[in-house]
């Protein structure tokens, strides 16, 4: 059961459009082959019996028309009457007899024609309507003879099934056709307010977005907009705050900086000003944090010139990297953020690792960035964990390293921001892999 419902769900329309329409389509299929079915076993087969019949009492008047008239210069104008008012092709054949067959008629018209045959003429016949394409022939068995008729299928076919047939099929075009154009109309806002979603997540521009449609579909697209607002006007209260705060302690901090020149060499001073100098390197990662996406506006990017600037910022400082990226990648990007990043990654791998290696390139609908050292590496279990504020892995990741647990958690900030994900993994160096994507 359950592999032939996923069967038939794979063959079903992925969209909702085509969904729709397979809704509207389906009972309008259904209904027609019903239509069909009454047609045939009503009309038709009425029509096909009355034309039978027709043909039938055709055959018996020319059989009683000869029997009548007896005499043999009389057949040819029993065969000609025949020819001009019924449309028959008569002849007469002496001293022949019918073959003996038990072949059972087949298709309606067939059965139709034996049928009337049977009863308004009463003798033993045949009927043929495969030797010839556009005649059917019948012969009847008389006591002198065989009578052969030739007649054409006109006269036992109702041009009303074509009729029906184009009415039918031009019907269902037509209503196609309508309901293709409604449901497209009534899919595209929902189609605006997907894409209008996919890029507010992508952190792209989305002010041009209106809720139009139906009810439901504006109703969501309002909620949508209130929910960036929400979102957007959350973030900007994290910013500020955070910013604020930052702003209230570097006021004291700086105080007591200035007072701890004053005290040059007094016991402990070189102890505060450590501490001080932590405190402060803290209040950036903070504010860093707090600064997530920012304001910053998405833009073209060149991430390769972007991939060289952050390895050449690590090179200066004494980082062994090896960069290689495949041409020129251009992607919408919030570029001092998605740098910030970077640096971050890099930076985070340069303080456990000897050597790194940085790839970059295009992946079906997005470019992948994969980050390799060759360092100690981050147990499996702990790797979900290191991307919560102010995680730190004791013994390694510490305030003595330089880091505040703050680092992945703001490149994953930035990077789902963009629209993208970051994974760690096992790195072929032997260390650690961070690979990040980001849609095109």
């Amino acid at each position: 059961m359950g592999s032939m419902t996923a069967t038939i769900k794979r063959f079903l329309p992925k969209s909702l459009l085509g969904r729709s329409l397979l809704i509207i389509v389906m009972p309008l299929v259904i209904l027609q082959m019903v239509s069909a079915a009454i047609f045939y076993e009503t009309h038709w087969d009425k029509v096909t019996l009355r034309l039978a019949r027709g043909v039938a009492g055709d055959i018996a008047a020319v059989i009683t028309l000869l029997r009548k008239n007896t005499e043999p210069e009389n057949h040819d104008w029993v065969f000609n009457l025949a020819a001009q008012t019924m449309e028959f092709q008569v002849s007469f054949k002496e001293k022949t007899v019918l073959p003996n067959s038990t072949r059972t008629p087949s298709g309606l018209m067939e059965r139709m024609l034996a049928r009337a045959i049977r009863g308004q003429v009463g003798k033993p016949f045949q009927i043929d309507t495969d030797s010839k394409d556009r005649y059917v022939i019948i012969d009847i068995q008389l006591a002198t003879g065989v009578l052969h008729f030739e007649t054409t299928r006109k006269r036992l076919f109702s041009s009303t099934v074509y009729v029906f047939v184009v009415w039918m099929v031009g019907t269902s075009l037509i209503l196609f056709a309508v309901a293709t154009i409604f449901m497209r109309n009534q899919v595209k806002p929902i189609r605006r307010l997907a894409i209008a979603a996919d890029n507010f997540g992508k952190g792209r521009d989305v002010s041009n977005f209106k809720p139009e449609g139906a009810s439901e579909v504006r109703q969501a697209g309002s909620a949508f907009l209130i929910m960036q607002e929400r979102i957007v006007r959350q973030i900007n209260q994290r910013t500020d705050m955070l910013a604020g705060v930052s702003h209230d302690l570097r006021t004291p901090l700086t105080r007591m900086k200035l007072q701890l020149e004053i005290l040059n060499d007094h016991q402990g001073a070189e102890e505060l000003k450590s501490d001080i100098a932590e405190m402060e390197h803290m209040l950036d990662g903070y504010l860093a944090f707090a600064r997530g996406e920012g304001t910053e506006e998405p833009e073209p990017t060149d991430l390769t010139a972007l991939l060289n600037d952050a390895v050449a910022q690590a090179r200066r400082k004494g980082g062994v990297i090896d960069l290689h990226t495949e041409g020129k990648l251009m992607v919408s990007l919030r570029p001092k953020a998605f740098k910030r990043c970077l640096t971050n990654l890099i930076d985070n791998a340069l303080q456990f690792a000897e050597h790194l290696s940085v790839r970059a390139g295009e992946r079906g609908d997005a470019i992948e960035i994969a980050i390799d050292d060759d360092g100690p590496g981050i147990p499996e279990d702990l790797r979900e964990e290191v991307f919560k504020p102010f995680y730190r892995i004791e013994g390694s990741r510490n305030p003595g390293t330089g880091g505040v647990g703050l680092g992945l958690t703001i490149v994953r900030d930035v990077i789902r921001g963009h629209g993208g994900e970051i994974r760690l993994g096992d790195s072929p160096n032997g260390g650690l892999r961070v690979r990040l994507r980001v849609p095109i």
